[in-house]
C-alpha cells in the first residue's frame, strides 16, 4: 500500500504523482475501516482528502503553519504526519485526539474544536512570524459553514491590512462547480498573482500619478473600470473588495491544480483566499446522499451505512424535541432557534412541524441569544437550542441582552457535563459556573427524563431567563418513584435521614443514591437531595437540614470553581450554618476524550470516585 509509506511528516512529497489517486483511495478506505469501528467525524474527513494532500504537499510541515478550523476534518493531515498507528485508539482515552492538539505533533499549529477561529488564529501567528524575523507559510482552512459565524468577518476585516503572506483556504462543500467562471477566475487569477503584472500595475499607477492635474484622477477611473470588469467574471468580489485577493474556485478534487494555485497564492505579499470546491462524504455512496447524517456517526456497518447498534433508546435531545413539539403545538408564541445543528439539538422535527418558528442563524452563538432577546421583546417565547461547550461563545450576550432586561428567553443547554469521544473543546464543563454569576439567570438541571419533561413545561410560563442543563446518552428513567411537583428555587427531597446529607444536581442525583447505600453498610445515616434549582439555591431547606446535619456534600458534572458546590459552601458561610461542606466535582482542569463512564472515573464523580473523597475528608 502506498499508504504504508507515509510514516512521518513531508512523506507524501516522496509520492509518484501518478500514485496519488490511489493514495486517495487508499485513505478513504483506511478511514471507512476505521471510523466504522470507532466512531468520528466522516463525511467532512472524506471531503478534503485530496485538498489534504495538495497542502501537505504544497507545505513544509511543521516549518509552516496549517490551522484547521473547527478541526474535524483534520483526519487525513493526522494520517499524513505520521499517526496512522493511533487510529484505533481514536477518540478514546488516552489515544490520540479526533482534532487537531498541540501536544500531540508538532504538525499541529493550533488546536481547534470549535468555529470561526481559524482566520484568527493564523492572522495571530502570521504576525509573530513577522515580528521575528521569521520566514514560513501559515495557511487557514476554513469551511463555508464556518463563514457564517461573525468571527471569521472579524478576522477577515483584520486579515486586508496584511502586507506579508497569509492564506485562506476557503473549502466550500456545498455548491457545484462552474466550469466557465472557474476558467475565467483561474486565467485572471494566474495573471493578477504573475510577478510581471504586479510590477506593471505598481509602474503605470506610479507613471500616470505624476501627469500634472489629472494624473490621480486617470489612476481613479482606471482602477474603477478594473473592478467593474473584474465584478462581471471573479465570484470573489467580497474579497477583493475587501483588499484581500481572491484566486478560485478550484476544483478540490484535482491535486495539480491546487498545487498549483497554492504556489501562485504563497508568491504575494498580502492575504489571499483560495475557494477550493469539496464534496462532504466523497467515495462514499451513503455519506454522499446523506452528509448531514454522517457528520459524526457512532460505529456502523461499512456496507449498508446502517449503525451496528440497531436499537438506540431515547436520548435526553430525544426528550426535549418531544415535548417541545407538544408545548409549541399549544402556544404559539414558542419559537426555536439554533446555531446550525438543527438535528443535534432536536429542532428536526419541530422545524418540519412549525418552519415559520423555527430559526438557524448559522454557526453565530452570539448573534443567536441576541437575536432571542429581541424575539422576546417583542412578545415572543425563544428557546436557544445550543450545546454546552457552544453556549460559552455567547456569555456576553446572555448577560447585557438577556438578563440586564430580564427577558423571557430560555436556554436548552443540550450536552452539559462530559460528553466523551470529542474531548476538551466539547465537555460541558464550565455553564453552571459561568451563568451563575448573572443576576436575573435561573438554573434548573433536572435529574432524570421524566423531570426534564417537567422542567420543559415549567419554562412555559415561566417569566425571566431560564437556563434547563441536560446531559448527552440515554435519557434515564431511574428514581421515576421520586416526582415531586416541580416549584421555582425548592428542592426535592429523596431520602431524609440525619449526619451526612448528600446534595446532588442531574446525573449525579443518581450517584449520590449509590453512594448513599455504601455509607449507610458503614453505618452512616444518610439523607440524599436532588437539588433542581442550582440557581436560586434552596437555601430555606439548607437551613432546615443543617439542623439534624453536620455534614453536606455536593455532587456535580461541572468544575469545581464557580460550581454548584462552593455555591452552597458560600451560603452556608453567610448563614454561619454549623455544617462541614465537601465537594465532588470535576477538577479545575480540561478532560480529554473518551468513554464518559471511564472520564467519569477519572476524574472522581463515579459513585466510587465520590464515595473516597467523602470518607477521606471525614477521616
Amino acid at each position: 500500500m502506498i499508504l504504508d509509506q507515509i510514516q512521518k511528516p513531508n512523506d507524501i512529497k516522496n509520492v509518484d504523482p501518478k500514485d496519488y489517486d490511489q493514495l486517495a483511495e487508499e485513505i478513504r478506505e483506511f478511514l471507512l475501516q476505521k471510523i466504522s469501528e470507532t466512531g468520528g467525524h466522516l463525511a467532512s474527513n472524506l471531503g478534503v482528502v485530496e485538498l489534504t494532500m495538495a497542502l501537505h504537499l504544497s507545505f513544509d510541515l511543521p516549518k509552516d503553519k496549517l490551522i484547521w478550523d473547527v478541526g474535524h476534518q483534520s483526519y487525513t493531515h493526522k494520517l499524513l504526519t505520521g499517526r496512522k498507528n493511533g487510529f484505533d485508539e481514536i477518540r478514546c482515552y488516552g489515544g490520540i485526539s479526533g482534532f487537531p492538539n498541540r501536544k500531540e505533533s508538532s504538525c499541529d499549529a493550533f488546536n481547534t474544536g470549535h468555529s470561526s477561529t481559524s482566520i484568527s488564529a493564523g492572522l495571530g501567528l502570521a504576525h509573530a512570524r513577522d515580528l521575528a524575523g521569521e520566514d514560513f507559510a501559515v495557511v487557514s482552512v476554513i469551511g463555508d459553514g464556518a463563514l457564517t459565524g461573525g468571527m471569521a468577518y472579524e478576522a477577515l476585516n483584520n486579515a486586508s491590512q496584511l502586507k506579508s503572506n497569509f492564506i485562506i483556504v476557503l473549502n466550500d462543500n456545498n455548491m457545484s462547480i462552474s466550469e466557465n467562471i472557474g476558467g475565467v477566475s483561474r486565467m485572471l487569477g494566474n495573471l493578477r498573482t504573475a510577478p510581471q503584472y504586479n510590477d506593471l500595475k505598481a509602474n503605470v499607477s506610479q507613471n500616470l500619478s505624476k501627469v500634472p492635474g489629472i494624473g490621480n484622477q486617470l489612476v481613479k477611473r482606471i482602477s474603477m473600470a478594473k473592478q467593474g470588469i473584474k465584478q462581471l467574471f471573479i465570484p470573489g468580489m467580497f474579497f477583493e473588495n475587501m483588499d484581500i485577493t481572491y484566486l478560485g474556485p478550484v476544483d478540490g478534487h484535482n491535486i495539480p491544480m491546487m498545487v498549483n494555485v497554492f504556489q501562485e497564492a504563497r508568491r504575494l505579499n498580502r492575504a489571499v483566499v483560495v475557494h477550493v470546491m469539496t464534496k462532504k462524504g466523497r467515495g462514499y455512496e451513503p455519506a454522499e446522499r446523506f452528509p448531514e447524517a454522517y457528520h459524526g456517526v457512532n460505529p456502523f456497518v461499512v456496507e449498508t451505512g446502517k449503525p451496528k447498534k440497531e436499537k438506540r433508546e431515547p436520548n435526553y435531545t430525544d426528550v426535549f424535541s418531544k415535548v417541545f413539539c407538544q408545548m409549541a403545538e399549544k402556544d404559539k408564541s414558542i419559537v426555536g432557534i439554533t446555531a446550525a445543528m438543527p438535528e443535534g439539538v432536536g429542532l428536526k422535527r419541530f422545524r418540519k412541524l412549525y418552519p415559520d418558528r423555527f430559526f438557524d442563524v448559522g454557526i453565530a452563538e452570539e448573534h443567536g441569544v441576541t437575536f432571542a432577546a429581541g424575539l422576546a421583546a417583542g412578545g415572543m417565547k425563544p428557546y436557544f437550542c445550543v450545546y454546552s461547550s457552544f453556549l460559552q461563545r455567547a456569555y456576553d450576550q446572555i448577560l447585557h441582552d438577556v438578563c440586564i432586561q430580564n427577558l423571557n428567553v430560555t436556554f436548552a443547554i443540550d450536552r452539559a457535563g462530559l460528553v466523551g469521544s470529542d474531548g476538551e473543546t466539547h465537555q460541558g464543563l464550565f455553564d453552571l459556573s459561568f451563568l451563575q454569576t448573572i443576576p436575573n439567570m435561573s438554573i434548573l438541571v433536572p435529574k432524570n427524563c421524566f423531570e426534564l419533561a417537567d422542567a420543559l413545561r415549567f419554562s412555559a410560563d415561566f417569566e425571566g431567563p431560564l437556563a434547563i442543563r441536560y446531559p448527552r446518552g440515554t435519557a434515564s428513567r431511574n428514581l421515576k418513584e421520586f416526582r415531586a411537583p416541580l416549584v421555582y428555587g425548592k428542592a426535592e427531597v429523596l431520602y431524609e435521614e440525619e449526619e451526612i446529607a448528600l446534595l446532588a444536581v442531574g446525573t449525579m442525583v443518581e450517584t449520590a443514591c449509590e453512594v448513599r447505600e455504601k455509607l449507610k453498610e458503614m453505618g452512616h445515616r444518610v439523607s440524599v437531595i436532588n437539588a433542581r434549582f442550582v440557581k436560586p439555591l434552596d437555601e430555606e431547606l439548607l437551613e432546615r437540614i443543617a439542623e439534624k446535619h453536620s455534614v453536606f456534600v455536593t455532587l456535580e458534572e461541572n468544575v469545581l470553581s464557580g460550581g454548584f458546590g462552593e455555591h452552597v459552601a458560600s451560603a452556608c458561610i453567610w448563614k454561619k450554618l454549623p455544617v462541614r461542606v465537601i465537594s465532588v466535582a470535576i477538577p479545575n482542569t480540561y478532560v480529554e476524550h473518551g468513554n464518559v463512564d471511564r472520564l467519569k472515573q477519572e476524574v472522581g464523580i463515579d459513585a466510587k470516585g465520590a464515595l473516597n473523597t467523602i470518607l477521606k475528608e471525614l477521616e
